[in-house]
């Protein structure tokens, strides 16, 4: 008996010890949950704020050069040397003739000195030199110029005789390896080559475009690149990015490094660069089934007009043209017989050599469509001819075959697109973005390109008879993404992207039976270690410092815009209390920011808590400027205004300064001021101009730096 109720009391005992067992793994369980639940919020957020700051940066610079596009649009050169300048200001990258191009890059010219110990080159190259270069870079060896110029001029021949769509077969290779964006992240291309292997006649590579910009070794990307692609033209396929343009390299560092990097041949270097942009071919499309672009379509996209633009004209998709488009106007109305011509008002000044305008010919019948055709090109060449002599801008090429030429010249007969439509579907393919929803509209978070939605790549995809299309341009925190019911994917190969440990890197191999099997990395020795970390059971530390960054980076944002957020906050505070509501506090900074972040989310970690649950804006908005503030204890609201302009200070300053030195000559200031003043009406005598350019100048060395502008700029508004 005495047994008996023992064993149960053990049962018992077993049961209960089972049941709080059972009971603590419940809670602990629940508890991970929310903590990872937590995370991952976190992480969400963290990742918005980057995306948000980054495209609105990015929105800045189309604002700005839309800007820059509407003086050119109202501004007349009253003299010679105006003229000469703006040409040189906004169009000199297009206007190199073939032998100018040659003679100003002349790489021959260079001697290599016996000191020098980095890689050499010669020419055709073999797989050795690429293994030589891959080594040099990983010794933080630089290659010398005369090799990077003969480089690039060798490339650029290369490119000029390819389609504007690559075709690459699976067949003639086991596989195809596409990348996505590197941004000047050398370690990432050493590791894709490292895991997948060096191109070969087995092994073909797609790089889809933004080689530069933002990381350091841009130039010695593009170097590895152009040396493979020379070696295996057939293997290695190179896609034009929305960062392979000029103006996008004056924001954001290439130009500035590879002049830093090279001060004594860096400009050459980087006018021959900006020369092989333009001659890169926009997509690839694999098997005729998968189409590579960088950046995505729009419900107008023509794969056929792209296949036929000249796409060595378009330098910067982002420039503004319509002075130049308004002359391709006059000639098309002359053609029609349309000419209007103003008489010149009494006593008017004319030009004293000023060629007179051809007059076209009679037009043949429509009936011959070649005679037509000729008739056509004769007449609009001679009116081109006489506008360039006009303004003085010489041709952007010689007048030898290109494939595109070649393409164009065969479809003479058949439909002329404006350079404005050509233009579209440039920046369309380079700049536009998936979204979720139906349609297609207008990419105001980029300020380019487009969204488009499931139903127009659905169109796009059954009207060229394609499976699916891959497209790089966004960061994605695993490296690659699927959209539109898998039938889009964006690959992105730059890792730790924002931040050390913010996303992986990835790339995507396609077979015979164009399956993608991807490859996710992440390049730098920092990740691997904190990677190591989280393993261990202590992610903290990776996402505190990805967050950390991040918030570092909005409060910069929401300092930078001060005077507009209290003006908002005022409207909330109709009783002048210094003190709003929470609620309030975040419709007001999203009504400012545009960045369409939660802000109720990310309030914890950008506003102190209160008990009342009210917010003392102007102490809020002291603790913002006490972070910022520098050495120099400038004001804040100085501050403010520079934090605010400062990128497009910067960029406004390497536009100016045309040969890249780092300083802008008095008449180039002189010149620049001219084309603002007649914007803002403003009334300035050359001798007033003469007088600020000396002002600002306080070193007195007859040049203006970028710290003298700012410093100029300072002085304005403190005076204002």
């Amino acid at each position: 008996m005495g047994s008996g109720n023992s064993v149960n009391a053990n049962y018992k005992y077993s049961l209960q010890k089972s049941e709080n067992a059972f009971k603590a793994a419940v809670l602990i369980q629940q508890w991970y949950r929310r903590y990872v639940a937590r995370l991952e919020m976190r992480r969400r957020c963290t990742w918005r704020i980057f995306q948000s700051i980054e495209y609105a940066c990015e929105q800045d610079q189309i604002k700005l050069h839309n800007f820059f596009s509407y003086l050119m649009d109202h501004f007349t050169p009253s003299s010679s040397k105006e003229r000469d300048f703006i040409s040189r200001m906004f169009i000199s990258g297009e206007s190199f003739k073939e032998a100018e191009l040659e003679k100003y890059c002349d790489y021959e010219s260079l001697e290599v000195p016996d000191s020098y110990t980095g890689p050499h080159l010669s020419f055709p190259l073999l797989p050795d030199h690429a293994t030589a270069l891959l080594e040099a870079f990983k010794q933080k060896q630089q290659l010398h110029a005369r090799y990077v110029l003969n480089l690039l001029h060798e490339t650029r021949k290369h490119l000029k005789q390819l389609p504007n769509i690559s075709h690459v077969s699976t067949c003639y290779s086991e596989e195809v390896t596409v990348c996505g964006d590197l941004h000047g992240q050398l370690d990432d291309l050493f590791l894709i080559f490292y895991k997948n292997g060096l191109p070969s006649p087995s092994k073909s590579y797609v790089f889809n475009g933004d080689f530069v910009d933002r990381g350091k070794q841009s130039l010695e990307i593009l170097i590895i690149l152009f040396t493979f692609l020379l070696i295996y033209p057939k293997e290695v396929h190179l896609n034009r990015g929305n960062h392979e343009d000029h103006m996008v390299n004056l924001r954001y560092g290439f130009c500035v490094g590879l002049i830093a990097m090279s001060r004594v041949h860096g400009k050459k270097i980087l006018k021959m660069i900006q020369n092989v942009f333009c001659w890169l071919p926009l997509a690839t499309l694999i098997d005729q089934k998968v189409l590579i672009i960088h950046g995505g379509i729009s419900d107008t996209t023509d794969l056929d007009m792209l296949e036929k633009i000249q796409r060595n004209k378009f330098i910067s998709v982002l420039r503004g043209k319509k002075r130049k488009e308004s002359n391709r106007n006059v000639e098309i109305q002359e053609i029609n017989g349309e000419t209007k011509v103003e008489a010149d008002p009494p006593g008017s000044e004319t030009a004293p050599s000023l060629p007179l305008q051809p007059r076209p010919s009679q037009a043949p019948s429509m009936a011959n469509k070649l005679e037509f055709s000729r008739w056509v090109r004769q007449t609009v060449q001679e009116q081109i001819d006489w506008c360039r002599r006009l303004v003085d801008i010489s041709e952007s090429e010689d007048e030898e075959l290109t494939y595109s030429s070649v393409v164009s010249l065969t479809d003479l007969d058949k439909t002329c697109w404006t350079r404005q439509e050509e233009c579209k579907q440039i920046l369309d393919i380079l700049w536009s973005d998936p979204m979720p929803q139906e349609g297609c509209r207008a990419n105001t978070v980029r300020g380019g390109g487009c969204y488009f939605g499931p139903d127009v790549t659905e169109k796009i995809l059954e009207k060229y008879n394609l499976q699916f299309l891959i497209r790089s341009h966004e960061c994605k925190q695993e490296g690659y993404e699927f959209c539109h019911n898998r039938k889009v994917l964006t690959i992105f190969s730059a890792s730790n992207y924002y931040e050390i440990g913010s996303n992986r890197g990835a790339y995507v191999k396609l077979g015979p039976d164009l399956v993608p099997h991807f490859v996710q990395y992440q390049a730098n020795k920092t990740a691997h270690t904190l990677t190591m970390t989280q393993r261990q059971g202590f992610p903290f530390a990776l996402y505190s410092l990805i967050e950390e960054s991040a918030f570092r980076a909005l409060r910069e944002k929401l300092f930078a815009h001060t005077s507009a957020l209290i003006s908002a906050f005022k409207a909330y505070d109709k009783d002048n209390t210094g003190r709003i509501t929470l609620s309030n506090w975040a419709t007001a900074v999203e009504s400012v920011l545009h960045l369409g972040l939660p802000w109720r989310m990310l309030r914890p970690q950008l506003v102190r808590s209160t008990a009342d649950g009210m917010l003392e804006y102007k102490s809020w908005l002291n603790d913002l400027a006490m972070e910022q503030r520098s050495q120099e204890h400038i004001q804040s609201s100085l501050l403010e205004v520079i934090y605010r302009n400062r990128s497009n200070l910067e960029t406004i300053f390497r536009i100016i300064d045309r040969d890249h030195s780092g300083l802008i000559s008095f008449e180039e200031f002189h010149q620049t001021w001219k084309l603002f003043s007649s914007h803002m009406n403003i009334e300035l005598t050359d001798d007033g101009i003469n007088d600020l350019v000396r002002s600002i100048d306080f070193n007195k060395d007859g040049n203006i730096d970028f710290n003298e502008f700012l410093e100029a700029f300072r002085l304005v508004k403190q005076s204002q």
